[in-house]
């Protein structure tokens, strides 16, 4: 039987991270974006143009996809760092060391995954102040619709992946299978949606329950790809395992809350 607890297990503390600098860092993401919220429509174009991208990456020359992810991931490691330390001299470091890191031998598998993980951390973190809970239903349905076409129907969503992991872009969270042997791989979109969801949940329902939701997202996902680990299922849109978690926590709490309400009537 293969079993992979490493995969779950880094996702359950990156979420956790999530939570915890979120509520430090809140104030200041919402006053940098002016307090403004996404609305539904602007989720439509966003599934949209993200499912653009996947396709045209397909078809876009490897140096130029380099270019841009380099670009792209520098301007966010920037723009956080200056979250942090607002000073744009004491910002600069980062993207630069990403940068220096990634043309250097010492880019590795760990400072690959490294990076993958700051940089899901940092994105989850931005966005979630542009979010409120219904246009993360809205996202959460529309991005897992797209994801199932691009991975089980078109297949787009592979092609672009691979071709960004063949430039040792960190697109993705690479690990290890433990205790079985091999390897599994994460999109830094999936880990984007875990954190947006624990963001939002803490929003609604408090960080107790964000808790229980984070660890019930981390069971149903080890339990859901271990069944896929031993069907030899090498493609499979993730969103749905953490959709999957996510909704499970959601309705355990509104079968307890009606259970509890009922309970007070007949008493």
């Amino acid at each position: 039987m293969i079993l992979d607890v490493l995969l779950p297990s880094a996702l359950f503390l990156i979420a956790v991270i999530i939570v915890f600098l979120y509520a430090l860092y809140e104030k200041k993401v919402s006053s940098l974006f002016g307090g403004r919220e996404i609305r539904v429509w602007h989720v439509v174009l966003l599934v949209i143009a993200i499912s653009v991208v996947v396709t045209v990456l397909v078809f876009v020359p490897r140096e130029a996809i380099r270019i841009l992810f380099l670009f792209s991931y520098s301007a966010i490691f920037f723009l956080f760092t200056y979250l942090i330390v607002p000073k744009w001299y004491l910002a600069v470091p980062t993207p630069v060391l990403f940068v220096a890191l990634y043309f250097s031998p010492y880019w590795n598998m760990y400072s690959f995954n490294f990076f993958a993980m700051i940089l899901a951390i940092c994105i989850s973190i931005y966005m979630g102040s542009l979010f409120t809970w219904k246009t993360t239903a809205a996202f959460v349905a529309l991005l897992t619709i797209m994801d199932v076409i691009q991975v089980l129907i078109t297949g787009l969503m592979v092609a672009s992946g691979e071709k960004a992991l063949a430039l040792l872009l960190p697109v993705a969270i690479i690990l290890p299978t433990f205790p079985s042997k091999g390897w599994t791989i994460l999109g830094l979109g999936d880990v984007f949606l875990f954190g947006l969801l624990s963001i939002q949940t803490t929003q609604k329902y408090g960080r107790k329950f964000a808790f229980a939701s984070i660890l019930s997202v981390t069971i149903v996902f080890l339990l859901l790809q271990t069944i896929l680990l031993n069907y030899g299922v090498k493609s499979f849109p993730a969103t749905v395992l953490v959709i999957s978690g996510w909704l499970i926590a959601l309705g355990a709490k509104h079968l307890y809350q009606l259970h509890a309400f009922r309970g007070r009537q007949t008493g």
